[in-house]
């Protein structure tokens, strides 16, 4: 009889094991949130491997890697923090690969009753602006620099009554019509085509178009499983089907259609002056 519960526990902890081995821990920005559900539930009925998906501003999510530790995959919505990963040693260097691009757009309710057709619309006195807080989310990031980039830092900032802590979060307080605009990415139409409305910004304001990137963390446990699930991910048959889907832009041509001279990518860093305007 001891024999027999011997056995039974020497089973259990292997099938703990296994159903441990076939997790995978995904921290994720909100900038993707839309078609990753979407690709996680099929990757999940295909494989059967179990993905832990944490979904938040990207510069929060590598709070999180370096708090607990863990972390096979990592997706953000800028190269900038691939950058910061690196430097921070959360990241392994050169895995990083480009998914799509995403192009600095404002965002406004459906009926737009503002009337806000350009960026200078946004230093009206009475507009209320939404955006990503550019400490912590990517988005954020892009909006101070768009706002730096055409002089307009230091007239949009006062009117700016929401700092949201993911894209995500962006993209739904204008959806509930908590704001009169927002600084967002085009894609953001494709999310809610019935709620908000794309104002396409004048193609030479726009400094910098972004790329989605997904990398490797230095917490992977199994760096295999890792990689497969990026190359579904990436794959145009798989992940790339559903980002299409969702509008997402896959040739640079066509996203520097909307901004020709901006460049791709690259890293920002919040200008002292910002601090020193939302102190006031």
């Amino acid at each position: 009889m001891k024999k027999v519960f011997a056995v039974i526990g020497i089973l259990l902890v292997w099938a703990n094991f296994i159903c441990a081995a076939e997790e995978l821990f995904f921290f994720c920005g909100a900038a993707v949130a839309v078609p990753m559900r979407e690709i996680i539930k099929n990757y999940e009925q295909e494989t059967g491997v179990k993905v832990n998906v944490t979904y938040s501003g990207s510069g929060t999510l590598l709070s999180q890697m370096e708090l607990t530790k863990k972390g096979d995959v990592y997706l953000c919505g800028s190269p900038d923090y691939i950058t910061i990963g690196v430097r921070r040693k959360l990241l392994i260097e050169e895995t990083d690969k480009i998914i799509s691009y995403l192009v600095p757009a404002i965002l406004v309710p459906k009926e737009n009753p503002k009337n806000i057709q350009k960026l200078e619309d946004l230093t009206k006195e009475g507009i209320r602006v939404g955006m990503g807080n550019p400490e912590t989310v990517c988005l954020g990031l892009y909006g101070v620099e768009l706002l730096d980039y055409n002089n307009l830092l230091e007239k949009v900032l006062p009117n700016v009554v929401v700092f949201a802590k993911s894209c995500e979060d962006t993209a739904t307080i204008c959806v509930l019509k908590k704001v009169d605009a927002i600084i967002g990415w085009d894609v953001f139409e494709s999310w809610n085509p019935k709620d908000v409305k794309w104002i396409k910004l004048d193609k030479k304001q726009i400094p910098r178009i972004s790329t989605i990137p997904i990398a490797i963390p230095v917490f992977v446990k199994d760096r295999r499983r890792a990689e497969n699930f990026i190359d579904y991910v990436l794959s145009p048959k798989k992940g790339g089907k559903i980002f299409k889907k969702w509008g997402y832009i896959f040739d640079v041509k066509k996203a520097k259609k909307y901004a020709p001279e901006a460049k791709i990518g690259g890293e920002y860093k919040l200008p002292e002056k910002y601090f020193k305007l939302i102190k006031r």
